[in-house]
């Protein structure tokens, strides 16, 4: 029983509720296929053995630079230590492992020697500031939006292919040094 409508009212109410709660439903539906489809491009990882690479991305670099960065996250799984020990990439004519930090209120940027451990049950974050990966002697420019992919090689694991998604320039020379 209806307490605002009349009875006479009821089919037509019945009609266009049905209705209503059909465009409601295909919206709901649109905007979870919208938000699967963006975090698809947005969180992309690789795996290799115990081993999972999250997100590897790299900024736009203007005109006439000659290097660019590389960030990412690589998370053991295992119970064993593994060390990333060289990187390629067709984007440029070499791949460094290099660390950011500041001493004395001088920051200072070094070449890693060694490689880069990753311990058993860790996570390593590459990211601006800190360990990163440095792409040196472009061979063409990273533009926002592309992807280009390197070759990540590990003591034990051995190597895997990963895409890195090229992001806007963004940040100063402070975050990164390859702007």
């Amino acid at each position: 029983m209806s307490y605002f409508f009349p009875d006479a009212a009821r089919p037509m109410l019945g009609s266009t509720l049905r209705s209503i709660e059909e465009r409601v439903g295909i919206a709901v539906l649109a905007l979870a296929l919208l938000f699967t489809g963006a975090q698809s491009v947005l969180a992309h990882e690789f795996k290799l053995g115990d081993l999972e690479i999250g997100h590897p991305w790299s900024r736009a670099t203007p005109a006439g630079a000659k290097v660019a960065g590389g960030y990412f996250t690589i998370t053991n799984n295992g119970s064993a230590p593994d060390r990333l020990v060289s990187i390629s990439s067709d984007v440029s004519e070499k791949a460094e492992l290099h660390e950011m930090g500041v001493k004395d209120g001088v920051m200072t940027m070094r070449p890693v020697a060694g490689g880069l451990e990753i311990p058993a049950g860790g996570k390593v974050s590459l990211a601006p500031g800190g360990y990163h990966l440095m792409f040196i002697g472009l061979k063409r420019q990273p533009k926002q939006g592309e992807k280009f992919s390197a070759t990540l090689t590990f003591e034990k694991a051995g190597a895997v292919s990963v895409d890195f998604a090229v992001e806007g320039m963004g940040g100063g020379a402070m975050d990164d040094h390859a702007n």
